[in-house]
């Protein structure tokens, strides 16, 4: 029967049961990526608040 193991979550690459990754440069992609994609949903986010601000700025102040 095989051991128990993993694989690398980046590359795909067998590691120990107790790792995720194969080695530290697989770790700082991977960190990489989580930060991009951490940037990549807050900026949605901010646009809307800057709609939602911008149409209620013109709707007090635009009406008159």
């Amino acid at each position: 029967m095989p051991e128990d193991h993993r694989h690398c979550v980046v590359c795909g690459k067998v590691v120990g049961a107790d790792k995720f990754f194969c080695s530290p440069q697989c770790e700082g992609t991977f960190k990489q990526h989580q930060k991009r994609m951490s940037r990549m949903r807050l900026y949605p986010m901010l646009i809307l608040v800057v709609f939602i601000l911008l149409f209620l700025i013109l709707a007090t102040f635009g009406g008159k």
